[in-house]
């Protein structure tokens, strides 16, 4: 089981300056088209191989996708495997916030 979070209070945590780790799942021309500047990207086909760039402490993963659906299925996994995890609902295309294009 894991939280959500409106892509709105996402943002504003960031614009606060909360050091949180944010975790893009989509693939790599949708993260070029327009990401959260603080996100990682780690497209969900390659979550398991790169668990090891997961910081698995006390603070919860923020998990991204276009629409919520591929980070809700992120946070299942994750989840399973003791990681704290939140999703943020509605995707980025729900973001409010400015995008970084390209890499």
């Amino acid at each position: 089981m894991y939280d959500e979070i409106m892509a709105s209070e996402l943002e504003t945590k960031l614009r606060n300056g909360e050091k949180l780790q944010v975790i893009d799942v989509r693939e790599l021309d949708e993260w070029q088209d327009g990401h959260i500047a603080q996100a990682k990207h780690i497209p969900l086909s390659g979550l398991v191989a790169r668990l090891d760039e997961l910081d698995k402490n006390d603070k919860p993963i923020y998990m991204v996708c276009r629409s919520g659906n591929r980070s809700g299925k992120a946070c299942d996994f994750l989840s399973a495997q003791g990681y704290q995890v939140i999703n943020m609902l509605g995707g980025m295309m729900s973001w409010p916030g400015e995008v970084v294009e390209g890499d």
